[in-house]
């Protein structure tokens, strides 16, 4: 099987906290991957070290077959992907045109690839009408298409979203989701952070999940709805001790 993802106890430690720990991941190529955890888990400090924004403190990564402690080799990966984060890192005195092609100019497309595929993107996740607001006038969702827009500019074989449907009303989350099943089928590999099991399980085709810093497990979505519903084995592996009914005294 041929991984996009390959990680071998991967760790990253913030003082005397251990975030993650001795994480080892294995995403198919052309897979759609969901990774979940609960709050507080390690899923973001994970995403952040497999895209570059973040150096481990122990293991080794290996992205699209390129082994990232190796600068040269980890630059040359990162052209190769594109990444959502969940934060979104946009510039907000910029339109949205002005925006993708500062993305295109930053990965060295010719200029007349920017603007066609600009305008395609634009037209796609509706944002098209807009061309005289700057992104800081963007509402939420408008906020996310755009990321997801820069992210698909140049054309990646892997895309990294971190909990892209937070905050997002339910047309736009219709979109987004119909795009990314359009990548799907074009053979890109995506790896998607989320808490929102329902769309994970429409969506991804393998599923990690991690507590405390730890993978405790790792199936193909068909094998985890042989045995029950995502969100039955997912508070199965987490542990739902902390679903437990917490008294309170005016409800008694």
């Amino acid at each position: 099987m041929s991984l996009a993802i390959e990680t071998t106890q991967l760790a990253r430690q913030f003082g005397n906290t251990l975030a993650v720990d001795g994480l080892n991941l294995r995403v198919p190529k052309g897979c759609f991957y969901g990774f979940l955890g609960p709050n507080g888990a390690g899923k973001s400090t994970t995403i952040k070290m497999l895209t570059g924004l973040l150096a481990p403190t122990g293991g080794s990564i290996r992205i699209l077959g390129g082994e990232m402690s190796d600068p040269d080799v980890a630059r040359e990966t990162r052209r190769r992907i594109g990444v959502v984060p969940e934060h979104l890192g946009l510039y907000d005195n910029l339109t949205a045109r002005e925006y993708l092609t500062f993305i295109g100019r930053m990965y060295l497309m010719p200029r007349d690839v920017i603007q066609d595929r600009t305008q395609q993107l634009l037209e796609v996740m509706g944002l098209q009408n807009e061309e005289k607001k700057l992104t800081l006038e963007f509402s939420h969702g408008m906020k996310k298409k755009l990321a997801l827009a820069g992210a698909l500019l140049p054309n990646p074989e892997m895309l990294f979203l971190d909990e892209p449907f937070e905050g997002v009303d339910a047309v736009s989350s219709r979109l987004l989701r119909d795009v990314l099943k359009r990548c799907i089928s074009h053979g890109v590999t995506l790896f998607l952070t989320s808490h929102v099991l329902e769309i994970v399980e429409k969506l991804c085709t393998e599923v990690g999940i991690i507590a405390r810093g730890r993978l405790v497990m790792q199936e193909p979505m068909d094998q985890i709805r042989a045995s029950g519903s995502l969100e039955e084995r997912f508070l199965s592996a987490v542990g739902s001790d902390h679903l437990e009914a917490q008294k309170l005294s005016w409800l008694e």
